[in-house]
């Protein structure tokens, strides 16, 4: 699988392990950055891996600021992201299951490396069930155009 991923400084050290991880398990990776520990505005890298996603580019994202949070923030801005912040594998199943996520957000100050590769793993191998989650996904786009 063809995956963009895109860290700001508290998210670099994580974006580096799971960026070896995903070669490791035979993906092709697209980094978009950041480059360094080095204080950067997240929203810049963000913006760039989900890009890569919207132009069809890449299959799926994986995104990592301090907490997740302000890069699911931003993800979520775009029509047609559907971002989930996991801090654990169970979650990242649910997020493919039901939800058909296809940006995976991680905060690196939060998740330890170990199960943060499990969480990767579990969003990359998860299909989407479709059924009456098909339908919601709709009504989201639908109620939110």
């Amino acid at each position: 699988m063809k995956i963009a991923i895109g860290s700001d400084h508290a998210g670099y050290f994580l974006k580096e392990k799971i960026k070896d991880f995903l070669v490791q398990e035979g993906h092709e990776v697209i980094d978009v950055g950041c480059d360094s520990h080095v204080s950067v505005d997240y929203p810049e890298y963000g913006v760039k891996a989900v890009k890569k996603l919207l132009s069809g580019e890449v299959e799926r994202v994986i995104v990592i600021c301090g907490t997740g949070i302000g890069m699911s923030i931003v993800a979520n801005r775009f029509k047609g992201v559907r971002a989930a912040l996991c801090l654990e594998p169970f979650s990242a199943k649910m997020a493919r299951l039901h939800n058909d996520a296809n940006v995976l957000v991680l905060g690196g100050r939060i998740v330890a490396d170990g199960i943060a590769k499990e969480v990767v793993k579990t969003f990359l191998e998860t299909p989407f069930e479709g059924g009456r989650h098909q339908r919601r996904i709709e009504l989201i786009e639908k109620l939110t155009s």
